[in-house]
């Protein structure tokens, strides 16, 4: 049965605890009950500030089937991101106390806790207020007050569902929570009926916990290390950063050579024709000045390119003046230390101009395009992405 609600329900569930990531910008977030990983595979592309992001599920089959599309994209090689990001799957229970999972700064509970029997909500409060004890929880569970709404409903939305609270014992149960743990929560919501319905709340009920203190100290978790001991690992993908010092060497000459590479191609259809090899054009760079606060220019006109002893010599400056290799790298005087000893550089003695064979060379061309073409593929060790459907209608209620 299709849902009522545009956009489906679980979209604004999810987009629920998008906006609370934008807002809050946590480091390491942790989602129960992941199961299809919808909700890490949005979160995936709202990182900013995350570096880990954790799913846990008692369910193994489904995190093997549906790990691969957590996997980095070929955008993500080409673009690093500047902070370290990794994503971990686990197969375990949020009844079960796992030394590794404490001291996040966000865990989300989506439509989780009323599969849970009614013995195990306690254990499950213990473990994840008490134990784990993370800046922020947030949890999502359907208001029974809104059952009759929903057409053909008979009994609970869901076959597993073991409970469905209303409004009020949602409620006691969170302030329950927030005076054992000391936690502050807020009470929201998803799915608004409308006019004279209203009254019965939102068709999801969210509760957003965060530990009574002023302002979130998303430094809260140990800088030591500790290895899952009770969680079994299912799946690890440590994304490309910048934060390496390999990829950040790699990503900079690849913008370098780029950058060179386009004023080099500019200044040969200009100029470049089978009978000026002979003649060169001797140009001397003119001098640089240092103004206050370390900022480098030009003491007259940008240095142009030019050909000299069968190179064409392209100013480094030029190259730095490039958004790209400015926002790599924050001074031209640091950016010719990173290049001085790459071997796929080649500098003037003065350190100020990059050289490049004057002649196309077919085979070159030929070559650096299979290079090219190459480096676009998906690196070995991923799995092909496979697109989320994020249209797809629910199909059972729940969904909702």
């Amino acid at each position: 049965m299709a849902t009522p609600f545009s956009p489906p329900l679980y979209k604004q569930r999810y987009q629920f605890v998008i906006d609370y990531v934008k807002a809050h910008r946590p480091r390491k977030v942790l989602d129960f009950g992941c199961a299809e990983c919808a909700l890490l595979k949005k979160l995936k592309f709202h990182r900013n500030g995350i570096e880990i992001l954790l799913g846990v599920d008692i369910n193994s089959a489904i995190l093997l089937k549906k790990m691969h599309s957590l996997a980095p994209l070929v955008s993500d090689y080409l673009q690093p991101s500047y902070e370290p990001f990794a994503i971990e799957l686990y197969q375990g229970s949020v009844t079960e106390k796992e030394p590794y999972t404490r001291g996040f700064d966000l865990v989300t509970c989506v439509e989780l806790i009323e599969h849970l029997e009614m013995e195990d909500v306690e254990r499950f409060s213990e473990v994840v207020f008490g134990f784990m004890a993370p800046g922020a929880v947030i949890v999502t569970t359907p208001n029974a007050e809104f059952n009759p709404l929903l057409p053909g409903l008979r009994g609970f939305r869901n076959y597993d569902h073991k409970f469905e609270w209303t409004r009020a014992e949602f409620q006691n149960w969170a302030h329950g929570v927030c005076r054992e743990y000391s936690y502050v929560v807020e009470f929201s919501g998803v799915g608004e009926a409308l006019g004279h319905w209203r009254d019965v709340g939102f068709c999801t009920q969210i509760a957003v916990f965060q530990r009574d203190f002023r302002g979130i100290n998303w430094c809260m978790g140990s800088s030591e290390h500790i290895e899952p001991s009770v969680y079994r690992l299912v799946y690890r993908v440590v994304y490309p950063s910048l934060s390496d010092n390999n990829i950040y060497q790699k990503t900079l000459i690849n913008e370098v050579l780029y950058e060179a590479q386009h004023l080099r191609q500019e200044w040969l259809s200009t100029n470049f024709n089978s009978n000026s090899c002979s003649s060169a054009y001797f140009y001397h760079p003119q001098p640089m000045e240092t103004l206050q606060h370390g900022v480098e220019r030009e003491a007259c006109d940008p240095q142009p390119v030019y050909q000299q002893n069968g190179l064409i010599c392209v100013p480094l400056a030029r190259v730095w003046s490039s958004p790209r290799v400015r926002e790599l790298c924050g001074s031209l005087q640091r950016l010719k230390d990173q290049l001085l000893d790459d071997q796929q550089v080649r500098m003037s003695v003065d350190g100020t101009m990059l050289n490049f064979p004057a002649e196309e060379d077919g085979d070159c061309v030929e070559e650096e395009e299979e290079i090219e073409e190459q480096n676009m593929r998906e690196p070995s060790g991923t799995t092909n992405y496979t697109q989320e459907d994020w249209d797809r209608e629910l199909e059972s209620y729940e969904s909702v």
